[in-house]
């Protein structure tokens, strides 16, 4: 009886300890690749993951990052000159020649959508001064993205330098960042970008080799990657309603429908909760006599139908000076606090909270003769 009751409780214990959710639900499904992340765009939460810290080399998909620095450069209406050197970079290309003058904004087109190494290499002489210029660049944006397990050592992801690296985690942070620019959003969802070519009688005409954007009706964009070394890589991205999830697989053999399968489980498992609507919050006791508290964005975070019912809000205030906001209020509005979403209590988010001051409410004797004149006046011009 006491083995029995004994393992009753160990049976018991395993199920509370295990029945408790965490913030990053197990999904029912897997992966080919070895490592993975899904992510939500708008708060960064992450879906699902698998070793999603291990540092691994990661090919094209490194051109994420030579794009957005281009799109940030400012200069994407100026024309490059391309380089000899650029020209003979190895491996993917869109065919530059020597001398020829193109814009940097069609050099991000052909970096993206046909991954080409001499764009790469011409981007950033272009931007960096130099390959070696370009890729201080490239670190110094991503230890401020937050990329802590990255190392970038030139603009394309071919395999010439050993010290090149980074994580699915840091991968999906850099997508994240870029997708927050239009310019970068809607060139990594184009199809086809034709660009123009002076030398020759005809246009450029470049596909996009992301076949994701065909496959998967809900793909808004993304980057390929190949290597021998660092087989395949992908970053891709989906929005479904309100909801906008990043996908990235690192040697991943089955990597179309690996990203497939993961927004799939994303949208079907998540749904964005309202967590505080937009406008005045509504406390139980008015922090401030003279006005009201508010925040100018409703708060979204992706959460499961169980998960719906276990978020806490907690007010970190300025406090009052005689039941009034202390603070100065210009233009209508000062900072007041802010507010810290808690998912099982543990913080998720935070966000500001604004004063508003009540508005005044006009009175005296001027005041009421100017509003018998007016009904006077409305009268008489009425009839």
């Amino acid at each position: 009886m006491k083995i029995v009751k004994r393992t009753a409780i160990i049976i018991l214990l395993l199920t509370l300890i295990f029945g408790m959710h965490p913030l990053r639900p197990k999904a029912a499904f897997s992966v080919s690749g070895q490592a993975a992340v899904l992510m939500e765009q708008k708060t960064g939460r992450v879906l699902f993951e698998k070793q999603p810290h291990t540092p691994m080399r990661i090919a094209s998909i490194t051109k994420i990052m030579t794009a957005i620095l281009a799109i940030e450069s400012g200069k994407m209406d100026r024309y490059v000159k391309v380089s000899e050197h650029a020209v003979r970079t190895e491996g993917s290309s869109i065919y530059l020649k020597a001398g020829e003058r193109i814009t940097l904004e069609d050099l991000v087109y052909g970096l993206m959508l046909r991954s080409g190494n001499d764009a790469a290499a011409a981007i950033a002489e272009f931007v960096g001064g130099s390959e070696e210029g370009f890729a201080f660049l490239m670190n110094h944006k991503a230890a401020e993205i937050g990329m802590y397990n990255t190392v970038f050592s030139n603009p394309h992801g071919l395999d010439n330098r050993e010290n090149h690296y980074s994580t699915a985690y840091d991968m999906a942070l850099l997508t994240r960042y870029a997708m927050n620019n239009e310019v970068y959003r809607k060139i990594s969802g184009t199809k086809i970008h034709r660009a123009a070519n002076p030398e020759e009688v005809w246009d450029r005409e470049w596909r996009n080799k992301n076949r994701l954007l065909s496959m998967y009706t809900y793909c808004t964009g993304g980057k390929t990657g190949y290597t021998k070394r660092a087989k395949r890589t992908l970053v891709t991205t989906a929005k479904k309603g309100n909801m906008e999830l990043i996908a990235v697989t690192l040697n991943a053999p089955d990597d179309w429908n690996d990203h497939i399968g993961m927004f799939e489980s994303g949208f079907a498992t998540f749904d964005m909760a309202e967590v505080l609507p937009e406008g005045n919050i509504r406390m139980e006791k008015e922090p401030y006599k003279n006005g009201s508290v508010y925040i100018t964005n409703p708060v979204l975070y992706p959460a499961t139908g169980r998960e719906i019912g276990k978020f806490s809000i907690e007010y970190k205030l300025k406090q009052p000076k005689r039941g009034k906001f202390p603070g100065e209020v210009v233009n209508g509005w000062a900072a007041a606090g802010k507010a810290t979403i808690y998912l099982e209590g543990r913080a998720v988010k935070s966000v500001p909270i604004f004063f508003k001051p009540n508005e005044k409410k006009k009175t005296g004797y001027l005041f009421s003769f100017k509003r018998l004149m007016v009904k006077v006046i409305g009268l008489k011009s009425n009839g």
